[in-house]
């Protein structure tokens, strides 16, 4: 097997298998490193608003991830305290349509996307160890596979796509330029026999400091995130002693009077509560000399937004593009990272800071309750709201639409 390569990518999940697919259409070399082995699960946010559902058509895996039987659904519904937004995500790309489908199933149909492509060659089971690095530029990996055989390779670019607690991020020295802990502890679960009455949809409650949220996904069942502040050493002490009770007990406490807590108790619970003990809402420079980030290596959010898995397919797409971009790699270094910096901040600022406002126990004021009742009293504001999340409009279209509607009611 060859040793040098244009790119070598670690991580072969979402971000990383979308980049390899990406860069194997461009033309490029690509070698993608995964230290696991795929099919397995990861915890994550799995879910797709319709704007990256149509990302997955097109790089045609769609019809594969829909023959799992895994639901569609188009609708949302939403509890803040007493105010209730219920409709369906406005169209965007031609797609109304959001997806939530297991990682078991989603980074091995886009693993295998990446490997059909001609340029692109895969080694599962390497863990990187270091960097290479040849006059202050990152020149390639080192690392051990799964027998432990140390072996090196080469190339122009090494990209990190290897999640929140990158080792290329830390091997490469990538500054961390905003960072804002969460002040929750955050369990999720998946549930088979969780009966939603009409069409599959989307919940989310927030009562006072409690938050859960629920997707339709794969298998019959529901999976369900509950979260509640780190602050509340006692809930955390109950899950840890048991923690399918102490997530009953928290929904049916915290969430009384919710869709949530009346349907849960008669479903049952699949495998193992796994959580999350607080966490950065972090955003880290994206590129150097001979180095680059994708993904949650590059920026994690808060999973209440949901937004996850079109960061790292259009920050795959950007990166990509502005490679392909460039003749000259070794004298553009700062050029392509600030034209990758500039273009991601512009498309995915606005959803990190609605993350780190979410991330934060911070109780609702009235007035915004007041807007919450307002958006969900009417439909073109429910609608205005609804498409921030899969980038049918930006956040300021919905303050024109209150701004509008509350002159009306003057």
């Amino acid at each position: 097997m060859k040793t040098t390569f244009d790119v070598i990518i670690v991580g072969a999940r979402v971000a990383g298998s979308t980049l390899a697919y990406e860069l194997g259409k461009a033309g490029f070399d690509v070698l993608l490193l995964e230290k696991g082995t795929l099919p397995s699960d990861t915890l994550s946010t799995h879910n797709f608003f319709s704007n990256s559902v149509a990302m997955l058509r097109e790089m045609g895996v769609m019809d594969r991830l829909l023959a799992t039987d895994t639901p569609l659904y188009k609708r949302a519904y939403i509890e803040f305290d007493d105010a209730v937004i219920d409709g369906q995500y406005p169209e965007v790309n031609g797609e109304n349509a959001c997806f939530c489908i297991k990682r078991t199933y989603l980074d091995h149909a886009l693993f295998e996307a990446a490997t059909a492509q001609a340029g692109v060659t895969a080694i599962q089971g390497f863990r990187v160890t270091d960097l290479l690095r040849e006059d202050g530029r990152v020149t390639g990996v080192t690392g051990v596979s799964r027998v432990g055989a140390a072996a090196s390779y080469t190339a122009r670019l090494v990209v990190g796509a290897d999640g929140r607690h990158s080792v290329v991020r830390s091997l490469a020295g990538a500054k961390r330029l905003q960072a804002v802990p969460t002040d929750f502890a955050s369990y999720v679960g998946y549930f088979s026999g969780y009966e939603q009455k009409g069409e599959p949809c989307v919940e989310f409650y927030k009562k006072g400091d409690r938050l859960a949220i629920v997707f339709p996904t794969s298998d019959g069942q529901h999976v369900v995130g509950a979260m509640f502040p780190l602050t509340d050493q006692a809930w955390i002490d109950r899950f840890k002693a048991d923690a399918e009770k102490g997530f009953r007990e928290l929904v049916g406490s915290g969430l009384a009077g919710t869709p949530l807590a009346e349907r849960l108790p008669v479903a049952e619970l699949g495998g193992p509560v796994r959580g999350l003990l607080g966490y950065d809402n972090d955003w880290f420079e994206g590129m150097g000399p001979g180095w680059a980030l994708v993904g949650d290596a590059l920026s994690f959010k808060d999973p209440a937004v949901g937004q996850g898995m079109h960061d790292a397919m259009y920050g795959a797409r950007v990166l990509t593009r502005i490679l392909a971009a460039s003749t000259d790699w070794s004298a553009s270094w700062d050029d392509m990272a600030a034209a990758y910096g500039r273009e991601l901040e512009a498309k995915m600022m606005s959803r990190f800071g609605m993350a780190c406002q979410i991330t934060k126990n911070v109780p609702v004021k009235p007035e915004q309750q007041m807007v919450n009742r307002l958006i969900g009293a009417h439909p073109e504001a429910t609608q205005a709201f609804l498409g921030i999340y899969n980038y049918a409009n930006e956040p300021e279209a919905l303050g024109m639409t209150i701004g509008r509607l509350l002159q009306t009611k003057e």
